[in-house]
């Protein structure tokens, strides 16, 4: 139960962090902290539903099996940010 009662509580602590990280990026015109804020966001909103999932009798892969198939949309969002973040890291934005 400890746990998931930490695990809750870091996620919850990512998500406030990704909201402050959105804001910041939002007032300053800086789309690259406020995309990561949006990342931490969903990690955070991400983390703390894998806590309510996780069991301790099942392995990590079937509890993170568990949470694609309960949660498939959010699986997705969660995916589609990670693959954006990922590639705008390592191709750029290209300048005209």
């Amino acid at each position: 139960m400890a746990d998931t009662t930490t695990t809750k509580a870091e996620g919850l602590l990512d998500e406030a962090k990704g909201k402050v990280k959105d804001g910041i990026g939002g007032l300053t015109g800086d789309t690259a902290t406020q995309a990561e804020g949006k990342f931490d966001q969903l990690s955070g909103m991400a983390q703390q539903e894998f806590a309510d999932l996780y069991d301790e009798g099942e392995t990590k892969l079937e509890a993170a099996t568990a949470f694609v198939q309960d949660r498939p949309l959010i699986s997705v969002v969660i995916a589609t940010v990670v693959g954006m973040i990922v590639g705008g890291l390592l191709f750029g934005r290209k300048s005209s």
